[in-house]
Order: C-alpha cells, then sequence, then structure tokens
C-alpha cells in the first residue's frame, strides 16, 4: 500500500462555551455557523472516529487503520485498542468549566477504559490579563477542596497562572483546570472523551445538573484528582534552525509530544521521524507534498501524516505549524535538547518523564 497524508473528518462540538474564533481568527473555512467550541482534528474517541477524506483510502476510519496496519500508521511497534492521539482546536470564548481527567490508573480502574487522558495546551490566542485554573494550591486537602467546589469558590483552592500566546501547558491526567474567557487553543491528548465536572450546569448546553447529580460528580472528581500535579506554562525551548526551518520543542511526555516549525519563505522542512505525525497549520496557508501526492493545508487545517509516509513528505515555506507525535523521550526530545544547550532541570520542565538523562 502507498501511503500519504491523509484528510480527515473533523467533528465539530458546537457547546455553549464555544463563539466564532477559529473561522474568524485563524481563518478555518466549512464550519457550521453558531457556537463552534471545539473542532476534533484527529479523533478516535468511541462514537468520533475521523474518516479518511481523501486518496485510496478514502472511507476507511481511523480505527481501522490503526488496528490492521499499526506499523504503517502509527509506527514504531506501536500496539493499542485505538489510535492513540488526539487533537483540537478549542475556543474557549466563556471559560471551560472546571473539571479533569483520569489518569491512565484511575481510567482503568474506576471507568473501565484501557487510558486516562493527559493534554497539553498551546495558546494561540489570549486577551492580555487572561488566567487558567491548573493544579490545586499547595496545603489543600480532599476535605477543604470538596467544601470548595461546593462551594463553586475555586479560587480558594485552585492556581491561577496568567496566560500569554505562544506558551504552553503539560496537564497531567488527574488535574483539576479550565482556561478562558476568550481564549484560543490548540491541544493535544491521550486518545479518551473521560473527564469529572464540578460545575452546576452541562458544558454542552447550559442546562442545569441537578443536586445529586451534580454532588456524585464533585465526589468522582475528588477520587480521580492528583494533588502532586501542579504545572507551569512556558515558552518551549529552541531547537537548532536548520534548512530555514526554526523549531521549537512546546512540551513532551511519555504520551506525545508538540513542536512548532515556522518555514522560511523559499524553503522547506522534512519531518525526521518514525512515528506518523499530526500536522496542523497554524499560519496561512501552506503545501504539503509527498512524492506525487500535493496539499494545499488551509488555516487550522490538520493532515495525518502515516509513519510510512513520514520520510517522503515535504512542508514549503512560508509555514507556521505544529507537529505531534510520539516520542522516544531519550532521542527525540532530551537529546537534541541537551545538544542545543538546554540544561536538564529547564528540559525536564516541558512535561513527565524527561528529569533522568541518558
Amino acid at each position: 500500500m502507498n501511503w500519504y497524508p491523509m484528510r480527515l473528518t473533523t467533528p465539530v462540538k458546537q457547546h455553549v462555551f464555544g463563539g466564532r474564533a477559529v473561522p474568524e481568527r485563524l481563518g478555518r473555512t466549512g464550519l457550521p455557523a453558531g457556537p463552534v467550541a471545539e473542532t476534533w482534528e484527529v479523533s478516535d474517541v468511541e462514537g468520533e472516529h475521523s474518516h479518511v477524506l481523501n486518496g485510496a483510502l478514502a472511507g476507511h476510519t481511523l480505527r481501522e487503520l490503526a488496528l490492521s496496519h499499526p506499523d504503517e500508521l502509527v509506527g514504531r511497534g506501536w500496539r493499542g485498542p485505538r489510535f492513540p492521539l488526539l487533537t483540537k482546536f478549542i475556543d474557549a470564548h466563556r471559560p471551560l468549566p472546571v473539571h479533569l481527567h483520569p489518569d491512565d490508573a484511575a481510567a482503568r480502574e474506576r471507568e473501565g477504559e484501557p487510558n486516562g487522558k493527559t493534554e497539553a495546551w498551546h495558546i494561540l490566542y489570549a486577551p492580555p490579563g487572561s488566567t487558567a485554573l491548573a493544579g490545586v494550591r499547595p496545603g489543600v486537602d480532599h476535605e477543604r477542596l470538596r467544601q470548595a467546589l461546593l462551594d463553586q469558590d475555586f479560587d480558594a483552592v485552585l492556581r491561577r497562572l496568567p496566560v500569554r500566546a505562544g506558551q504552553t501547558l503539560y496537564v497531567p491526567g488527574g488535574t483539576p483546570h479550565s482556561f478562558g474567557p476568550d481564549t484560543l487553543v490548540y491541544e493535544i491528548e491521550q486518545t479518551s472523551d473521560l473527564q469529572q465536572h464540578a460545575m452546576r450546569h452541562r458544558m454542552e448546553d447550559g442546562a442545569p445538573i441537578d443536586d445529586a447529580q451534580w454532588r456524585a460528580n464533585v465526589e468522582a472528581l475528588l477520587c480521580e484528582w492528583k494533588p502532586e500535579h501542579r504545572p507551569d506554562f512556558h515558552g518551549g525551548l529552541r531547537l537548532p534552525a536548520e534548512g530555514g526551518v526554526e523549531r521549537r520543542m512546546l512540551c513532551a511526555g511519555p504520551y506525545f509530544a508538540l513542536e512548532n516549525w515556522r518555514v522560511r519563505a523559499p524553503g522547506d522542512a522534512v519531518p525526521a521521524f518514525d512515528t506518523c505525525v499530526v500536522l496542523s497549520n497554524i499560519g496561512a496557508a501552506t503545501e504539503v507534498t509527498c512524492g506525487a501526492v500535493r496539499e494545499t493545508l488551509g488555516p487550522a487545517e490538520t493532515l495525518l501524516l502515516p509513519a510510512a509516509a513520514v520520510s517522503g513528505v515535504r512542508i514549503h515555506g512560508p509555514a507556521d505549524v505544529l507537529l505531534g507525535y510520539l516520542p522516544d523521550l531519550e532521542r527525540d526530545v532530551r537529546a537534541p535538547l541537551r545538544a542545543a544547550g538546554h540544561a536538564p532541570e529547564v528540559i525536564a520542565a516541558l512535561g513527565e518523564g524527561l528529569g533522568t538523562a541518558a
């Protein structure tokens, strides 16, 4: 089979917190009228499977291809019950509900699911003075957190962090969080839709949640909370520029890494990975080629580059793109960042599992 850059269907979520920033600020076309809270760029979430739109594999679901051709699609001997990466553009025109996602252990023990949802946010736009909630303040125990959630007094217990465009936050499973209003985010995460909410309304339509269900939701959140997680925003770390390509490592951990590539014109960027790459455009329209295949990647659009095709891909400048992939933490993250002169403690701050050098 000849593998190639794949366009996928992108489920659109019109939750009540959404606005029009994805089409109006990013320039994405083809979206429905009304609020656009999330576009799921690459999804193998149950009931929300992306389908291939172009080429010989058109009509196949991402799940089908991940299970039948794991080496060619995902790469590096990966095996699993579902494609491992979920990526989204999120417009928090209104604040997101305060919520958390379970880690792997909680997902398996409490939800009967194979994995939880660690995620990372790359901030595309936020007005001056914007903040986000991420993690619980030191010294807060379960009872104090429970009472604050019941009082809906989130600032009494949660860390409020300043937010600026270009920054990234790695959010381990088990971390209570929220962002918005007027915050535009690119999110990469484990493939899961598990979450526990602390709000008294549904995030989908704003409808009230009855008291018994709300209290049960709060208790479920408390059971899945991991007190040790207190992540901080950072600006990423530069990698050496090669061939007119500026690379910045935005975050990394056991489940994913995310880089920002800015390709000058004229010039080409060649992704050199041995796993699939989720390629999302955060700038103006650009061209992506793979042999005789040429795709125009419009603003806020995404291509999935299968592992078997990555080495033949060229990203033509000018381009401003995000690349998400499954990293070998030593080879893909620690070693190149050390070679670029970054200190071990700075590298470790990018995410999880980076604190031990080879």
